[in-house]
């Protein structure tokens, strides 16, 4: 069983940053893939960011490249979400997801993943 820990959200004007964390329970984080979805009121889940923790490549949806980055502390077995340039569509429920799966394409879809965390709230005010 592998657990799941979202931290960082809170509520930001257009254009500012936030970083999201997730902290994974330790021994099953290896050779993972670690995602970030999101989910605003009425709308699917989307994929976000995607990152394997064996060898650290990075995914990312076409509606936040050049705007966040996802990356790891292996010592820490946490994943971040950096968000620069935020915008008021980046408002949703943010959620971190761990799968044993090693996608090549990166893996944004729900069904790779296993487990869930919570979910840490993000609202960009325009």
């Amino acid at each position: 069983q592998v657990q799941l820990v979202e931290s960082g959200g809170g509520s930001v004007q257009a254009g500012g940053s936030l970083r999201l964390s997730c902290a994974a329970s330790a021994n099953t984080y290896s050779r993972y893939s670690m995602g970030w979805f999101r989910q605003a009121p009425g709308k699917e889940r989307e994929g976000v960011a995607s990152i394997y923790t064996g060898d650290g490549s990075t995914y990312y949806a076409d509606s936040v490249k050049g705007r966040f980055t996802i990356s790891q502390d292996n010592a820490k077995n946490t994943v971040y979400l950096q968000m620069n340039s935020l915008k008021p569509e980046d408002t949703a429920m943010y959620i971190c997801a761990a799968g044993p799966v090693y996608c090549s394409g990166g893996c944004l879809k729900p069904s790779y993943y296993n487990y869930w965390g919570q979910g840490t709230q993000v609202t960009v005010s325009s």
